[in-house]
């Protein structure tokens, strides 16, 4: 199932010329780091990039958590490696504050400059290991295993590059990909996971992939004690979110709740203000939810204000929690993970 990918066709066919140039760009710097001996760098330890070819949600943040837990368990003391896209000094980024609140011990390193950002990993943080989050195409640092994730959902951006599509850049670069992971493949029907897979065939032939499908894992409270996500079953739910695709996060509650809210979604990165708690409690009220629902990715920026400014009889706030799971009999990922940690100098 694929999301919009510009306001009209008509807007989208206007912008298909500038696709062609972002798409030859992309082609020509691909090329560059292709040929040209040194234009990736070494960090001085094992790089994991865990990224994807689309702009939005694909699941990164639960992989990456996956990895760095994984690493963990092989005795590593791994970093993560992240721009911190949208992120601030006095507000950082959701993905950051995702990864402090999962990962409170290990390390997160934020900076632009990804080189320098591994660099200090190792220096001052003594990390053995960088996991780089969203990095499939920041290659410049040089990685010894890139993980590409392919949403199940809407898996090639429309079938353009930016900005006419949602694609980062043409699906030739899948060709680069260590290991695919095709995400939310329990979401999409059998028919939809064959396209995908003849697809992955035709531009990263050989390239071993496995299935991520995801669920809900338990209902977190504002006064931090959680529940079974049946906890919901016969309730009224109202989900908020400000996802790069809610769909998964929106079928979920559907799958569990008695009864569903149209729901409120703010944009990618939300960042949530009083006035916006006021309008969800609001409709909270008038539509008599027993619950206001929403991610991870979105609890860490609005839970805070739901307890400052959400007073009186506004429904209580709860957060779904969704785990990624893996169908990887064949330990393939481990297998890949070791040879990256013993491949690096």
């Amino acid at each position: 199932m694929e999301g919009p990918v510009a306001n009209s066709p008509l807007v989208r066919w206007a912008l298909v010329p500038l696709s062609f140039l972002y798409a030859g760009a992309m082609r020509c710097r691909n090329l560059y780091y292709d040929r040209v001996r040194g234009a990736a760098r070494q960090a001085g330890v094992p790089v994991i990039s865990i990224g994807n070819l689309t702009v939005g949600g694909t699941g990164k943040t639960p992989l990456v958590i996956e990895v760095v837990r994984r690493l963990k368990e092989m005795g590593r003391r791994p970093a993560i490696l992240t721009r911190g896209y949208r992120g601030s000094a006095n507000e950082p980024a959701d993905e950051v504050l995702e990864f402090h609140q999962a990962l409170p011990d290990v390390p997160v390193i934020v900076t632009p400059d990804r080189l320098a950002g591994a660099t200090a990993a190792h220096a001052d943080h003594t990390a053995d290991c960088v996991v780089l989050d969203d990095g499939f195409q920041h290659r410049r640092l040089r990685r010894d295993l890139d993980i590409v994730l392919v949403d199940a959902l809407a898996p090639w951006g429309g079938g353009w590059v930016l900005p006419a599509g949602r694609l980062r850049e043409p699906l030739s670069g899948l060709s680069r990909a260590h290991l695919l992971v095709i995400s939310r493949n329990n979401q999409v029907a059998p028919s939809a996971l064959a396209e995908i897979h003849a697809t992955l065939q035709r531009h990263a032939p050989g390239t071993p992939f496995v299935h991520a499908s995801v669920e809900a894992e338990r209902v977190v409270r504002l006064d931090g004690s959680s529940a079974q996500p049946a906890e919901l079953a016969g309730r009224c739910v109202l989900p908020v979110c400000g996802l790069g695709n809610p769909l998964t996060f929106l079928r979920l509650v559907e799958t569990l709740a008695g009864r569903v809210c149209p729901p409120l979604v703010f944009p990618d990165h939300h960042r949530y203000t009083n006035d916006d708690v006021g309008a969800v409690g609001a409709a909270a009220q008038t539509q008599k939810v027993d619950v206001v629902m929403t991610t991870r990715k979105d609890w860490v920026k609005l839970a805070a204000l739901w307890r400052r400014f959400a007073g009186g009889n506004v429904p209580p706030l709860a957060r779904l929690d969704i785990r990624l799971v893996l169908a990887d009999d064949g330990g393939v990922l481990d297998d890949r993970l070791r040879q990256a940690l013993e491949a690096s100098p």
